[in-house]
Order: structure tokens, then sequence, then C-alpha cells
């Protein structure tokens, strides 16, 4: 949410500097997040000035050019080289000084510099309406009247507007806050209460609304689905003048990121921001039966909206209507054929309290997501309405020379009044945890207009209003009192009291860290992604059957929790590789969700993705692309790290891989890992091969509490290593041969690795070489050569008669 500095002191007599301005507001939970200037003419038209041609003549050397002798007040001419058609001595210009940076309406930066223009030196320029960001024309230079000081800063003449926006990451439970006279209201509070300033909170006058212009004339409107819309009000305004707004109303808006429509669409937007309340203008000549009716259409009903999108209605989708259909899709969106043109001259205007709950799911169904319907959706105040209302006509009136042509409608059966609730002071004493005054208590309360209507000894009777959608209870009052006290305001204690606990046997975030330290001591960047994902990813049943789909989805996009980390890791990737940055190595540590049957469960995992070549290339050597076996080599060293025996690797076969293999530990699967599918790289548009890794953070973590860690002496006594060359069949698998080795020489066998594959013509078809090395060694003696070979030939024994190997022996 964005706020204007100057917009709020409309508010609050505050004299507070934006920055201090923006610790008082964090220190009462309305979280100030950045704040940056703003200006009403980008560059504030610094170095601007007005001047005064003394002289003009035609340029030596160009036709279309003229020089100029120019006074801006400084005590000496300045020779400026005009191209506008229309400069003449006498005349009173806007002058850019040498040093100066334009914005102009194009969008590209100018800065002033001095030049040589076809041989003759130009200090500065004339400006036309466009260079300087002020309008679009671009017929010559602006003249103004000649009246015009010589030497007025062009930002005095011009009335720019030097304001400061506040960007505020507001709570989803603080839609009291979610306008300028909300935030105005608890900073009042918190000004007068914690910091003894003494300023006042004043809204809007309107005590000199009157009705005495009506014509009598109306618009008949009905509420038929009163549980949507408990509060509906309106009014008719004729002989509106449909133009640019103001400059005053513009700068409020445009600093706040607002586009700017016309003086009418600008005014309910103004009034939206201002008191948190969403109105809509309809063009009256265009309500069919001079009627509106808010209800809710059939299931299926196709309605037009503004942008000219047809879409299909809810049976739960409330409506404004007119005699013959669809206006509005009520808090939500517009309709295409009723709103506001520059033809309109009549409008009815609409201030209505709908239900929370319908706009939310009318907006997430539709993927609809509009300023109204996210005001409407946090709540708000339904006691505002009219008053809303009532200085959207005043400005109306003011600025579109609206005549009041009926009273104001207001359709409210059932007042909501707010909430009313006992509390215990000294119960809400006890919960804030430190002594606060009672007297400031009930400062605090009267500021946030919170009334203790009743006082019994210990129990207060409150009632909070109804705008206070998230103070329903006693704790939400000892919240209110506190933020607004102020938690910089409260003393430490000279005693801590505290009591011993047991530690758990794994400390996660400790195990959790060291495994981080690990993988970016490998080079790996840790990510963090959104674990609210797009179910359009997954495109295999099983995975689809498991996904948590979100009821009340921001984004139709957004729709899931995501069940894996592939996706989003794939995201990562994608996103990088269009910025043109191929070479990535990263991780994640991230919970994934599920649902089977009506049951909802998360757990923790791990992600390890690689991809692109494993360093850049430099003179000490050449970098090779990452592959199978780096990633594999990533995944053992965890599991190395957290202390368990290296698992036995099987194959493993999954839609979202081309090739992988899986760790097991008693039965359970708890890393899987390999190059992701060539069908998914293409989903994501990805060009080059990924390795991805899945470990079961959650369960090994688990586990880990008994994994044991041992030592033991390093070997005193040397290992041996042989090599062995053999021709195997095609389907035999490093594994097997690493099994055989284990099981015949296991009191001696150190390592069994795989240096040369070789598959090609010069071997029989259906066959392969392996070289594989074994290395031995002894604890407690040198190992012989008799010793050495009385082993390798048992082994190449075994090999040939379980594998059918054929051993190179010579």
């Amino acid at each position: 949410m964005k706020i204007s500095y100057n917009w709020l002191k409309q508010y609050v007599n505050f004299n507070l500097t934006p920055n201090d301005l923006g610790e008082v507001l964090t220190g009462i939970g309305l979280e100030v997040e950045d704040i940056h200037p703003f200006q009403s003419v980008q560059g504030g038209l610094k170095n601007v000035v007005i001047g005064e041609v003394i002289d003009c003549s035609k340029h030596p050397d160009a036709d279309k050019l003229s020089v100029t002798k120019v006074d801006v007040g400084s005590g000496e001419l300045l020779q400026i080289v005009c191209g506008a058609p229309n400069v003449a001595a006498g005349q009173k210009v806007v002058v850019a000084l040498v040093g100066a940076t334009l914005y102009p309406s194009n969008g590209e930066k100018l800065a002033i510099k001095k030049a040589k223009i076809r041989g003759v030196e130009s200090s500065g320029m004339l400006c036309a309406e466009d260079e300087l960001g002020l309008g679009n024309s671009h017929a010559g230079i602006m003249v103004l009247p000649y009246e015009t000081k010589v030497g007025t800063p062009a930002a005095e003449y011009f009335s720019v507007e030097n304001d400061y926006v506040l960007e505020i990451g507001l709570t989803p439970n603080r839609g009291d806050a979610n306008s300028h006279i909300g935030v105005a209201r608890d900073l009042a509070a918190a000004l007068n209460v914690s910091y003894k300033s003494k300023v006042t909170f004043q809204k809007p006058e309107l005590s000199g609304f009157n009705f005495s212009s009506a014509n009598n004339d109306t618009i008949k409107v009905e509420v038929e689905a009163t549980e949507a819309c408990p509060r509906y009000s309106g009014v008719l305004l004729r002989n509106i003048q449909v133009k640019e707004s103001p400059e005053w109303l513009k700068n409020r808006l445009k600093a706040i990121g607002v586009k700017c429509i016309n003086n009418v669409v600008d005014i309910t937007n103004y009034i939206l921001h201002e008191y948190g309340q969403p109105l809509h203008a309809f063009d009256a000549k265009k309500i069919n039966g001079n009627k509106v009716v808010v209800k809710k259409l059939p299931e299926g009903t196709v309605f037009k909206t503004l942008d000219n999108t047809d879409i299909k209605l809810h049976a739960d989708d409330l409506m404004i209507c007119d005699a013959e259909g669809g206006m509005c899709l009520a808090g939500v969106y517009g309709g295409l054929n009723s709103g506001v043109t520059d033809q309109t001259t009549d409008i009815f205007l609409e201030s209505a309290y709908f239900s929370p709950t319908a706009i939310r799911k009318t907006s997430a169904r539709h993927g609809l997501r509009t300023d109204a319907a996210t005001h409407f959706e946090k709540g708000t105040d339904p006691n505002s309405t009219v008053e809303a209302l009532k200085n959207a006509i005043i400005l109306l009136t003011k600025e579109a020379g609206a005549q009041i042509a009926s009273t104001i409608i207001d359709i409210y059966p059932s007042s909501v009044t707010g909430w009313r609730f006992e509390v215990s002071l000294s119960r809400m004493l006890r919960l804030a945890g430190f002594d606060i005054p009672v007297n400031t208590i009930k400062n605090i309360l009267q500021h946030l207009e919170i009334t203790i209507e009743k006082e019994d000894g210990d129990v207060w009777y409150l009632h909070v209003p109804a705008f206070k959608t998230d103070v329903k209870r006693e704790a939400d009052v000892v919240e209110e009192v506190l933020r607004i006290y102020g938690y910089n305001s409260f003393t430490l204690p000279k005693a801590v009291k505290s009591s011993l606990e047991f530690s758990p046997a794994v400390n996660a975030i400790k195990t959790e860290n060291s495994i981080a330290d690990l993988l970016s001591g490998f080079g790996l960047n840790e990510v963090w992604t959104n674990s609210v994902s797009q179910s359009k990813f997954v495109n295999n049943d099983e995975e689809k059957s498991e996904l948590v789909v979100l009821l009340n989805s921001q984004t139709a996009e957004l729709d899931s929790l995501r069940g894996s980390l592939l996706y989003s890791g794939l995201e990562v990737i994608a996103h990088n590789q269009n910025h043109q940055q191929s070479d990535l190595r990263f991780y994640e540590f991230g919970k994934v969700y599920a649902k089977s049957n009506d049951n909802y469960s998360e757990k923790k995992e791990l992600s390890i993705f690689i991809t692109g070549k494993n360093f850049e290339e430099n003179w000490i050597g050449k970098s090779e692309q990452y592959n199978f076996y780096h990633l594999k080599n990533i995944v053992l060293q965890v599991f190395g790290k957290l202390g368990y025996a290296l698992p036995i690797a099987t194959e493993f076969e999954h839609k979202n891989f081309s090739y992988a293999l899986q760790l097991k530990i008693e039965d359970e699967t708890v890393a899987a890992f390999g190059a992701v599918s060539s069908r998914l790289l293409k989903q994501f548009d990805i060009k080059r091969e990924v390795f991805y890794a899945n470990v079961n953070w959650a369960y090994l973590l688990e586990k880990s509490q008994y994994a044991k860690t041992s030592f033991k002496e390093l070997p005193k006594f040397p290992a041996v290593r042989r090599d062995l060359a053999m021709i195997l069949n095609s389907d035999i698998t490093f594994e097997q041969i690493e099994k055989i080795a284990q099981r015949e020489s296991k009191k001696l066998l150190r390592e069994v690795s795989l240096f040369d594959v070789y598959k090609g013509d010069k071997i029989q078809a259906g066959k392969k070489s392996y070289a594989v090395s074994f290395v031995f060694q002894h604890e407690d003696k040198t190992l012989t050569d008799a010793e050495i070979e009385k082993t390798m030939s048992r082994l190449m024994g075994k090999l040939e008669s379980e594998l059918n190997a054929e051993i190179r022996k010579s």
C-alpha cells in the first residue's frame, strides 16, 4: 500500500520528516518498506528558469535555426540556439540551463550541455511543453504571459509539487488501515500517546453539505441479496462535465501510482484511497428501466466486462443489474456498457458495503484482481458508505459541475454496529507483560474510536467500531494497546526468569546449516522459491491426485501448493537462462505438500540442481559440462556429512527423469537423482541438460539422531592398487561388480572404482569394456604380492563365473 506524505498531512498536523514518519508507522505495526520522493513533474524542473528573449536573429549557417540572447536574471545574457518556429524577441520563455536534466513526455531523458550547433555556441535550451514533461505539444516553445518575472524557477511558476511516498507492507488483518484516513487515525493516536505530541486527527469537513439543489429525481434501487450486500448507498448526479482532472487531484493519484483517467473516475479513486471505500460510477442514461437491482444471476450467465472479455458467472457471483441484465460484477469489475465515457452527462454513484467473503471468492474465481476487490476483501467500514459518498459529491460538484438530482438512497436493513464484549483490565496487563497506566490505556482506546461503555471494577465493557474487523476479543484489544503504546516504550526488567529444557536429540537448524555450508562450499547457491505453484506443471495422474489446490488463490496461475521442489527449480533455471545465465548450480531446503483422501501432509525436502559448465574456462584449464556423476558425488557427500553409511544405489524409473538412481535406507527411498526428462525441459523451454536430486530431508533429519560418527586411526601400512580390464554384456552394471568385490574381499578391499568405459565397433555387438581399479589395504601389516594375487585370482574367477566376464590377463 502506498501512502502520500503530503496527503497524510491533510488529516494529521504532524511535524515529522518522511524518515521519522516511517519509523513511527513501523513502530505501530504499519511496516514501512520503502520511502521515495515524488515530483509532479519528473526531475522537479531543477535548473529550469523563466527567461526573456532579448534578441533573436537567423543562424548564419542554418535556415531553420535562430540565435537568441536570453536574460535569465543572472546578470549576463545567454546565447542559445533555438529551432522553434515561433521564437521571437520580447517573449517570456522557459529556459533549461546547462546542467539541467529534462524528462520529456516521450520518456527519453535529456541532459542539457553547452554545445556548438552548426558552428554557433549554445548555452541552454528554450523549451516546448512536451520537453518539460508538462504536456504533449511540440508545436513550438512555451510562451508565457509578459508579466512573468524573469529568473523565477520554473518549479515555482508551474507549482511543481514535491512529495514523499511511503510503501507500507500492510498485513491482511488491517483493513482499517487500508487508506490514508486509516493510517492517519493510527498515527494521531501514536503521536498523542507515545510521543507526547499534541496533534489532531481531522477527517474531511462535511458539515456544509446539503441537498437543497436536489430535484427529487431518482433511480429505483432494490437489494435482493442482502447477505452479500448488507448496505447499498447511491445518488443521482446530472449535468456532469467529464474532463481532465485538476492538477491537485492528479498529483495525489500519481504519487501513489494510480493512473489518471478523467475527473469522475479520478474522484472515485481518490475517495477509495482516502476512506478505503470503493465507489462505482454508472452512466445513468445507460441504466435500462431507470432501475438498479443488486442480485445474483443464474449459473453460466455470460457477462461482458469493461475490457471486452466474456466471463461465465457463478451462481454465487453478486451482480449490479438494471432492468435488462448485469451492469457490473459487484465490488470487483465494471461492465463494458455501463461505465463513464467522455460523452457521459449523468451518473449514478454507488457506495456500498459488500461481504468480504463473497467478493474474495468472486475475484479469485474469475482471476480479477482490482483495488476495489482488495479493499472489500480486507473488510471496509459499513458505516462510512454515506460519508464517503457525500465527500465524493462535494468534489464532483466542485470539479465536474455536477448537479445533485436526488437525495442519497441508503438501503441498510440491519445496521452493523461493530462488536461488544467485556475485558478484564488485570488480565490485559498480564497478557501485555508490563504495567501500563490505566489512563494511558483509556486514551489509546479513545483515539482508536473504541468506546468504554461501562466500567465495573476490573471489568470494562467495550464497543469496537465495525471498521476494526480484526478486534473481536480481549487479546485483540491488548494488541491494539501495545502497538500504539509502543514496544520501544517498555523497559526491560533487571531480573529475567527462565526454565531449563532439554534440547532435542537433533538440532534441525544447526544440521540444516551444516549441510548448507557443505553445499555452498561446493560452489552451489541457495535459493528460496514460492511454495505456491502452478498445477499446470504437473502432467502425471499420480502427482495430480496428491495436489493441494487452493480455494482462494490470488492469481489464476498460482493455484496450488507445490508437491515437489522440481518445478520451482526449473522455473529458476528458465528465468536465468532467459537472462543469459546458463551455468547454474543451486540447492533449496523447502516444504512440499500433499493430499491423500481428506488428509493433508507436509514435509521438508532438499533439492539440488546443476546444469551447464562446472566453471568458467580460463588459462589454467578447460571447463567441462556437468554430468550425472557430479551430482551423484554431491549427494553422497551430503549423506557422509550426516554420518550415514553410503547406501546402495539402484535404478529409479520416473516420468520426470530420463535416467536416475535412488538411495534407500530401511526400504525407504531417501533420495532420487538423475537427468530431468526432455519432456519437462521442453515444457519449461530449457535448452541444456539439467541434473536434479531430491532428498527426503525430513526423514534424514529424523533418523540422523541414530547415526553414529566413528573415528579410527589413519592406516600405517600402504595400500595396493590393482586394475582389471574386462569385456561384459551390455546389461551388466558396475553395481554388480562392486557387490562381488565387496563379498569376496571384504576385509582387505577399501575402494572399487570404474575409470574407463568403452562401447564401439572394436568389440563385439552387445558388449562393453570396463576398466576397474581395486584398492587393498591391511590394518596390521604390509600386504605381499602373493596375498594380493590370491585375492585377485579369486575375484576374477567369480567375475568370470557369475557375470561371464572376459578378463584381459596380459
